[in-house]
């Protein structure tokens, strides 16, 4: 037997999180990204050997790609793109949030709402890095040995071709930036 639980966040609620966001950006304006990503790669890392409820999992996949995107060479993720996800992960780099990681079955739901909240505005960043990467894997197994000698080509077009579709679905889409959502 499972029970479905829904949340609606009010707007106090979703200032409560922007205070929280806020406090983990002071926190982490001294460390690099590398650090930052270290810690929020720890956080997933410590989630991936819990017991977690599945709402929590889905979100810590994505949570995980996102971090897979800064880092990728390949992606060659622009500035602004890369510096608001890494304002993203200053909150996942924070040991300290609202419940306790040790609290059994709750103690994600916190970062699980902030993943949810960050990939609202993500949303389509993240779903063009996975285009990226399953187009990446699909030429690179089509390709075999031949794929290293003009890689940095169809990489290169492949990104352009993939981030223009992405600028569209914005343009349609009206992105506002994460911090200013939940405010």
């Amino acid at each position: 037997m499972s029970l479905e639980i829904n949340l609606e966040l009010t707007d106090a609620d979703l200032a409560h999180f922007r205070q929280l966001m806020d406090a983990a950006i002071a926190k982490c304006e001294r460390l690099s990204d590398d650090e930052i990503i270290t810690r929020a790669r720890a956080l997933v890392s410590k989630m991936e050997n819990a017991t977690l409820p599945e709402f929590v999992q889905c979100r810590l996949l994505s949570l995980n790609a996102l971090i897979d995107a800064v880092q990728d060479d390949e992606w060659q993720m622009p500035e602004d793109e890369k510096k608001e996800i890494m304002t993203s992960l200053a909150y996942f780099s924070e040991p300290e949030d609202i419940v306790p990681d040790n609290v059994p079955v709750l103690g994600y739901l916190d970062d699980a709402i902030m993943i949810e909240l960050v990939l609202q505005n993500l949303s389509l960043d993240l779903k063009a890095y996975r285009e990226f990467c399953g187009f990446r894997a699909t030429e690179e197994s089509r390709r075999g040995e031949a794929a290293s000698v003009n890689r940095e080509s169809w990489l290169a077009g492949t990104r352009a071709q993939i981030r223009a579709s992405m600028r569209r679905s914005r343009g349609s889409h009206k992105r506002v930036s994460f911090l200013s959502r939940i405010m």
